[in-house]
């Protein structure tokens, strides 16, 4: 979403709870009780509309700064640093230039009426202008557009063959929202809502809009504020609008709205799990944003948001293994930015990795690119990433005290002006060659990604997986295809054995032609830096491709792997109690006395947990914080001893746990109490 009500004080507050020791506070963590006695409602798994679901290439667009159609409205006020002026009209001059890229859909962020109070001061009118904080769910914001508009917007993407999705903010809203036309109100807090009191409320948004201007589904702003007993009931109520109502799309066909919801939980797997899909025996929400693996791909092709990076293709597989957490009808949905998230192009300049003048800046941007565009799921492209857009004279953090006023905090300051091609271009700048050409590659991919159902919705194989290189197989029926990305600056051979890639003759590259025989059993690929191929298997073999099965140690060896070392009645060459604190499911970066460390001799110090399987990043740290640390490169491998270091703000230790169990979380110091080593072990 946008910045919260205590914007002054929470500047970074989501960036924060996904990377760093500050998490989300006063969520729903599990479902709530009072909700009733839901009978399980199964995610919608037809065929077509599962492949419908898979096949979404969305286009994100934050109303107020992208394209100002309409010179008598607008905001004129907001974070970031655009005009603050954009509106409904300007997203209908963009229609034609959104389906030109080969997106299929249009995301808009909230456009309902945020009604000033009285005497609000501009941080609240700044708010407004986002829509997070809306007054009246049932009416355009005026400074937006009108209702007329919005209906003109829906009907237009229609016939371009483009879903609409709205944003809806079911958990929060401003203090002087007004009733429905029932006469429903939310109920409790306005942030958080309650539930069930605030159902038909929410029920009645969620239907309006679908009946009212046939949209075709929702983003769900702060999802977890939801409890997931309610979510399924307002999922059940959308599908029934959906198929209360018809539109003529692109094909001449009448259809139904699709009913796609799309949640934000800013958050890892488990957590995702917990307050979005819900189980397997009782589905919440069928798909959400796949915020653990676009930061592992941002953390590979450039940096996160607090300059880590230079991980390699084996840290793709390891996140993308993770889905096998999710229920087997979750849909994830990838992107790479978004309003909250710094660009790409500023993370790469961040990592001090390379500038726009430079050509590894735009091939680092293909490299992201392609890997969303071989996704197995439906996708989300921010606007302006498919020309490399970035903030001109930002790239460092800027300081807390003055990045809001000057727009450049890191959760808004991607919210700049839209440069639309034959819309705010030439009269806002031409594009140059290098945007031209990145433009040209992504509608090279969405097409690719079109035309070929392996990609959207294909079984992945990964075949290969190291420092330099990813190789996923990727098929659906009869189409059955190779994707290959560098991951290191230097060119390399890739050689493939045939068995392998389940391949029995050539591989044919879809974007530049060039073919690929075997020889001896294999393939010699050559591949440069952070380039990727889509290489199509022309005979695939009966029995399909072989799964690269690296081995995995989960237990280590010597005192520090021990998990039954008598803890020692002395405090050892540390004097404060240290935890283990991260984003674990019964913590959320909160020092719980489970996770104390306790001195174990050797000046050696270990936490016994019992964990859920996971991917997690962590801290080691006093309750105060002034002692902080964490692991030689940001990584932990199980059983695996490495050097343990001074931590601070964002330099999180990433481990992934392939099992639940009891695990050992050991640090070990010098006499003089200097860090020294660290290991996570499970126990035998």
């Amino acid at each position: 979403m946008g910045l919260k009500q205590n914007v002054k004080t929470c500047l970074a507050l989501a960036i924060a709870a996904s990377l760093s020791a500050c998490s989300s506070s006063g969520s729903s963590t599990s479902p709530d009780p009072s909700v009733g006695n839901v009978t399980p409602y199964a995610c919608n798994v037809s065929t077509s509309t599962s492949a419908e679901t898979d096949d979404l290439r969305m286009y994100q667009v934050m109303v107020e700064s992208f394209v100002n159609g309409d010179d008598s409205i607008g905001h004129g006020t907001g974070y970031g640093t655009s005009h603050h002026k954009g509106d409904l009209q300007g997203i209908i001059d963009s229609l034609d230039y959104i389906q030109s890229l080969g997106m299929n859909a249009v995301w808009l962020t909230p456009v309902f009426d945020s009604v000033p109070v009285e005497g609000q001061n501009h941080w609240a009118d700044r708010l407004d202008a986002t829509g997070y904080f809306a007054s009246n769910y049932f009416a355009i914001d005026p400074r937006f557009g009108s209702m007329e508009k919005a209906k003109e917007l829906v009907e237009e993407a229609h016939k371009r063959g483009l879903y609409v999705f709205f944003d809806g903010v079911f958990g929060h809203h401003k203090d002087n929202v007004v009733a429905s036309p029932q006469g429903n109100l939310p109920q409790g807090e306005s942030n958080p809502v309650s539930y069930p009191e605030s159902m038909a409320f929410y029920k009645e948004v969620a239907t309006y809009w679908i009946t009212e201007l046939k949209i075709d589904g929702w983003r769900l702003d702060q999802a977890y504020q939801v409890p997931t007993d309610a979510w399924t009931e307002l999922r059940k109520s959308v599908d029934e609008a959906s198929k209360s109502v018809t539109y003529v799309n692109s094909d001449g066909k009448t259809v139904n709205p699709l009913g796609y919801m799309v949640a934000e939980i800013w958050n890892n797997e488990n957590y995702i799990n917990e307050t979005g899909y819900g189980s397997a025996e009782n589905p919440a929400l069928c798909s959400a944003f796949d915020f653990p693996v676009r930061y592992r791909v941002v953390e590979t092709f450039a940096v996160n948001e607090n300059g880590n990076g230079g991980k390699g293709g084996e840290w793709l597989n390891e996140g993308m293994s993770l889905h096998s957490l999710y229920p087997a009808d979750a849909k994830p949905n990838l992107m790479l930015g978004n309003h909250d998230l710094v660009r790409f192009g500023d993370l790469l300049q961040r990592g001090n990795i390379a500038d726009v003048d430079n050509d590894e800046y735009w091939q680092r941007h293909k490299a992201a690119l392609s890997f969303q565009a071989a996704y197995t799921g439906p996708i989300t492209l921010y606007y302006g990433d498919e020309i490399g857009d970035q903030v001109e004279g930002f790239a460092d953090k800027a300081p807390s005290s003055t990045c809001a006023i000057n727009g450049l905090c890191d959760d808004h300051v991607a919210r700049s002006t839209a440069k639309i091609e034959g819309v705010t271009t030439p009269s806002g700048g031409a594009l140059n060659a290098s945007q031209k050409d990145l433009k040209k590659y992504v509608t090279k991919l969405m097409n690719l990604r079109a035309a070929h159902p392996a990609l959207s919705q294909g079984e992945r194989v990964n075949v290969l997986a190291n420092d330099s290189v990813y190789v996923d197989h990727k098929q659906s029926g009869d189409d059955v295809l190779l994707y290959m990305v560098s991951t290191q600056s230097q060119s390399n051979n890739i050689e493939l054995l045939a068995s392998m890639v389940g391949s029995e003759g050539d591989l044919v590259d879809l974007i530049t032609g060039e073919r690929f025989s075997v020889s001896s059993g294999k393939y010699q690929i050559p591949l440069n830096g952070f380039v990727a191929r889509f290489l199509k298997v022309e005979v695939p073999s009966a029995v399909g491709a072989t799964a690269t099965k690296a081995a995995v140690m989960m237990t280590g060896e010597g005192f520090m792997a021990q998990c039954d070392n008598p803890t020692l009645d002395e405090t050892g060459p540390v004097s404060k109690t240290l935890y283990v604190v991260g984003d674990f499911a019964d913590a959320g970066w909160k020092h719980k006395d489970n996770r104390a460390f306790e001195y174990k001799g050797n000046n050696t110090y270990q936490a016994v947990v019992d964990e859920r399987a996971g991917g997690y990043r962590m801290q080691y740290a006093s309750k105060d914080w002034s002692s902080q640390y964490t692991a030689e490169g940001l990584e932990l491998k199980l059983g695996v001893e490495n050097i343990l270091k001074a931590g601070g703000y964002g330099k999180d230790t990433a481990a992934m746990l392939p099992e639940a169990g009891k695990y050992v979380w050991s640090i070990q110091f010098t006499d003089n109490g200097l860090p020294e080593n660290i290991m996570v072990s499970k126990c035998q």
